[in-house]
């Protein structure tokens, strides 16, 4: 008997399912109903769609747990009974149902679903839409390009992916920060450092935002600089997508606290299926990808030699060692090799299972990763997480339960110094780090060995657990409740220790000089979120609405104590150990947060949809006269492409223009801002220590607001074949927390409350997504996207008068710096000549004036996916246009220090070289020196530092295992900030912090296998 597929007519499944239900001896024929034995037996067959097998597809027995998957080769196999109903599901195509019939051999073509959009479902948070119905901005980016990246920061795999999204490594070292900013920086000021932090949501649940270590007094400020990002404890294999949600539509819902955007981060959930093993392990190796080239030991001993005789000093002076023979005059040594030149290993292996059945499911992985670093110490980063998921419905699907649990132990065992900046500056015939036998090496007291630091040992210690559990109901026809519950828990640890070892032995310290500090930082949060849900339709007309209330309580504590003065330094790490003991930070803060919210969602025709999301918030953050705040914003679509006068268009697959406008809020200003408070003073009165008061209350502090309007159009062509999107946005912030000037009478300067001040973010977001060739054997897609921010403060009433005036500037960006106007050197003199903007004859701090910008003109990327059978490319180019600090702020006076300097430097001011590009050498003159600090902080220190980078680059083969049915491999070299065009003069044009490890380049290797 042949075998048949179901149509979609409503007719032709009712009669079926009423067949099947009330008799399942029976089996469904073209023409009529066929009375078969009932038996179990093995049915094969295999699963096509018009270019060849489909992997991955899933056979399910309707109504069992029974389940598997097709291999490789589209090929499956399953046991089944006449009259089971088989459902055949594959993302992106039409699910199919078929009866098993007398048959064993069930051989099935699927359609791919030509509307995609109306398929894909985007997490919206709240609430879950379909692509091409919804009104807001959300971009998306999967686990496909995120699991398999050698990344160890989920943020680091989506630079480059988002449009309107800059990331910035902070630190090449492992576990350092990552800035990320959503369409511009919102809000001014220093009060807090996740000022302008988007909002974290882990599985629903709201996740930390600000670094670690940098409210507690940053122990690891020579190390990481800017803290060590939260996300870091989340691994990128675990992770299903990261939806980002930009506009007011899709933030207001979130109010105070989607002022800038929302990060949504979805772990990866049980599929229903066959138990499934996975296990994956991969190993990277990272370096430096670019050294500077610097002076060698010729050039630099000409230039310390010029430097003394052009300030006539023909004796050198006795700590001069590097010339006056105390060390070989003649010995080179690469810095940058020694110090920051050793090959970083990282080494990943997971493990995962997941299965179920048609009710149940449950995915469980394990994730362990350890890292070294490039400089020379085999103390590095280590991280173990689990991700434990469970899904439950009931057989009436009425209740739904969904359960995740993800737990992270990081460690980091790092030498407290960086050793970047002293690769760019010791002396190049400084003495060998080591002696004969292996100790440290310090020249008789004439060398500061970099590597001494070694002895000196930070570490830190984070402990994160993040909780999610949902329960839905429907409890009446079209309405269900659900409750969305969550604990996140973050413990983080840091020890600095300091022993005397690190100080040169000739000057006969002791462990009394020893020193040692513990920094503690401890977050717990929870937040309940109960909602009711309501959805119809009828006719044309379609409506869903959402109603809940958010409770979020968050208590926080830090301390910091330091111990100096040892016995022994074996007691190094016992602070009670210590003689002298110091308390020298301890906090601990509350904050509470409610609101209500709702959504309102209407169609008409599926091609008019309108979107209203309303919310109240209430945060403990405020004055009692302002602690409540209203948001919300209003989206509007329309699906141009389901109008009959576009119909006609064969190419145009897909047409819709969107626009939304709303306000949304941010309370994200640290707590207790708005009360009278007093900090402890050192300062002693008859042994007894007082309080010092250090703000002023203010009831009237309150929130800062966002307005958000954007308008877009989106479409595709060709069926699908070409996919674009063109968005403007226009993003408004007012009332500005900031420090209000006070008169001096008060005793306080200032007064932290809401400023006018009104900062304004535009720009244009460009998509482009192309599918240039889909073949039995060859496909190959492009994604292209380009972002043109602007910042601007487009009022400050008062600035002029207030402190800030050196900080801001109307008209321009926040993220400025005034700088001295450099007008180039001087033929006759060889002095460095500045502007003098106010004409009194003297170049100082007052005429630093010239004002650049450090935000980017435009950043984009460009992703190109190609696959041969089983083999597949993938690269990303990241680019950006913007400027940053070059090689000229990191360094003084040629020759007036023992320091060496890049090779741009020989091009010094001398009689026979009077048109240079730097002054001449000096070691006293007191004029020049004097110069060096306008100098660096002139726009001759600021150059463009564009750049387009291969971020990444990857090529994978999938094979199936011989006589392994279910059963795959995949293989892959992937490699991470490969090669990079630009003319930036500096070891890195990413940099933030000059004199600091860069992005490294890394190789990786791996495998994946699932049985």
């Amino acid at each position: 008997m042949k075998t048949h597929f179901l149509t979609k007519s409503g007719y032709r499944i009712a009669l079926v399912l009423s067949f099947t239900l009330t008799y399942p001896t029976y089996v469904v024929s073209k023409d009529n109903l066929i009375n078969l034995d009932y038996q179990d037996k093995t049915i094969i067959g295999t699963v096509k769609d018009k270019d060849g097998p489909l992997m991955g597809a899933i056979i399910q027995i309707k109504g069992t747990d029974t389940a598997t998957t097709t291999d490789i080769n589209g090929k499956y196999s399953l046991n089944a009974s006449n009259g089971d109903i088989l459902v055949i599901s594959y993302i992106g195509y039409i699910t199919k149902e078929i009866i098993v019939t007398s048959d064993s051999i069930y051989n099935i073509n699927l359609l791919q679903d030509q509307d995609i959009l109306s398929e894909v479902v985007i997490n919206a948070g709240y609430y879950s839409v379909k692509d091409k119905e919804r009104t807001g901005s959300i971009a998306r980016v999967t686990s496909k390009d995120l699991e398999f990246q050698p990344v160890n920061n989920p943020l680091q795999a989506i630079q480059g992916r988002v449009p309107g999204v800059d990331i910035i490594q902070q630190s090449g070292v492992t576990g350092g920060g990552i800035k990320i900013e959503i369409r511009g920086q919102n809000f001014m000021g220093s009060m807090n450092s996740g000022r302008n932090s988007p909002l974290y949501l882990v599985d629903g649940v709201p996740f930390p935002s600000d670094a670690f270590g940098i409210n507690n007094g940053s122990l690891a400020l020579n190390i990481l600089q800017n803290g060590i990002s939260p996300l870091n404890s989340i691994s990128p294999s675990d992770i299903e997508s990261i939806e980002i949600l930009k506009d007011a539509d899709a933030t207001a819902i979130y109010g105070s606290r989607g002022a800038n955007g929302v990060v949504l981060i979805t772990t990866k959930k049980a599929k229903s299926n066959k138990t499934q093993f996975t296990f994956s392990s991969s190993v990277d190796f990272s370096k430096v990808p670019k050294f500077m080239n610097m002076m060698n030991t010729q050039q630099y001993i000409q230039m310390r030699e010029e430097a003394f005789a052009n300030s006539g000093i023909t004796t050198y002076p006795i700590n001069a060692y590097d010339i006056n023979g105390a060390w070989d005059r003649n010995r080179y040594t690469n810095w940058q090799k020694q110090l920051i030149g050793d090959t970083a290993v990282s080494k990943n292996i997971s493990f995962g299972m997941s299965g179920g059945g048609a009710f149940s499911t449950f995915n469980i992985k394990l994730n362990h990763n350890e890292s070294t670093t490039v400089f020379p110490t085999d103390k590095g980063y280590k991280r173990n997480s689990v991700l434990i998921n469970f899904n439950h419905n009931s057989k009436n699907n009425k209740l739904q339960i969904n359960t995740s649990t993800t737990y992270s132990d990081q460690s980091n065992d790092l030498p407290a110094t960086d050793f970047t900046s002293k690769s760019l500056t010791l002396a190049p015939n400084a003495p060998s780090l080591f002696n004969k036998d292996g100790s440290l090496n310090w020249e008789n007291g004439t060398f500061t060995n970099p590597l001494a630091s070694l002895e000196e040992t930070y570490e830190n210690k984070i402990k994160t657990l993040n909780i999610n559990t949902q329960f839905s109901y429907n409890v009446l026809k079209n309405t269900f409740i659900k409750v969305n519950t969550g604990i996140t828990s973050t413990d983080f640890e840091e020890v600095l220790l300091q022993p005397h070892t690190i100080i040169n032995p000739a000057l006969g310290r002791t462990s009394a000089f020893s020193e040692s500090k513990l920094a503690t930082q401890k977050t717990e949060s929870y937040i309940i979120e109960p909602q009711l849900n309501y959805q119809n339709i009828w006719g044309k007309n379609k409506i869903s609405f959402l109603i809940g209330f958010t409770y979020q309580n968050t208590n926080a504590s830090a301390s910091q104590m330091r111990g100096k003065n040892f016995s022994s330094n074996a007691l190094i790490r016992n602070i009670s150990a210590a003689k002298e003991k110091i308390l020298a930070n301890t906090s601990k803060s509350k904050y509470n947060y409610t609101s209500i919210f709702s959504r309102l969602n209407y169609t008409y025709d599926d091609k008019y949809i309108a979107n209203i999301t309303t919310r109240r918030d209430g945060s403990s953050r405020f004055g009692e006269n302002n602690r409540f705040g209203n948001f919300g914003a209003v989206g509007l679509a329309w699906i141009v492409s389901e109008e009959t006068f576009l119909k006609d268009l064969s190419f145009l697959s897909f047409a819709k223009l969107r626009t939304s406008y709303g306000i949304t809020g941010s309370d994200n200003i640290g707590n207790y801002a708005y009360l009278d408070t007093y900090t402890i003073n050192n300062s002693k009165y008859d042994d007894e220590v007082g309080l010092a008061p250090t703000s002023l209350h203010n009831p009237n502090f309150k929130w800062e607001k966002t307005t958000k309007f954007e308008a877009a159009l989106e479409f595709s062509l060709f069926k699908n074949t070409i996919n674009s999107s063109v968005a403007y946005y226009n993003n408004r912030s007012t009332d500005q927390l900031v420090g209000l000037t006070l008169p001096s009478t008060t005793g306080f300067d200032r007064i932290t409350g809401n400023s006018p001040a009104v900062v304004e973010n535009t720009g244009w977001e460009f998509t482009l997504n192309t599918n240039n060739i889909n073949s039995n054997t060859w496909r190959w897609s492009t994604n292209f996207n380009l972002s043109f921010p602007k910042n601007k403060l487009v009022s400050y009433p008062g600035l002029e008068e207030g402190t800030q005036s050196s900080t801001y500037v109307i008209g321009q960006p926040l993220n400025i710096l005034k700088f001295y106007q450099y007008q180039g050197i001087d033929p006759i003199t060889g002095l460095y000549q500045f502007k003098d903007f106010n004409n009194d004859g003297i170049i100082n701090y007052l005429d630093q004036q010239l004002v650049k910008n450090f935000n980017p003109e435009f950043l984009g990327g460009l992703q190109n996916t190609i696959s041969y059978k089983n083999f597949t490319l993938d690269f990303l180019f990241y680019f950006t246009k913007r400027d940053n600090y070059n090689l000229n702020y990191g360094y003084n006076v040629p020759g007036s220090i023992m320091q060496n300097m890049p090779i741009e430097m020989l091009d010094r001011w001398s009689i026979d070289n009077p048109n240079s590009t730097y002054s001449q050498a000096t070691y006293s003159n007191t004029t020049i020196l004097q110069q060096a600090m306008p100098f660096k902080n002139s726009d001759n220190s600021i150059s463009d530092a564009s750049y387009i980078r291969l971020k990444n680059a990857s090529i994978s083969y999938l094979m199936q295992i011989p006589k392994l049915p279910n059963t795959s491999l995949r293989i892959y070299l992937q490699g991470q900030n490969l090669w990079t065009i630009t003319s930036y003069k500096g070891i890195d044009p990413e940099f933030i912090s000059y004199g600091n490890l860069p992005p490294l380049r890394t190789y990786s290797f791996g495998a994946s296998l699932i049985f």
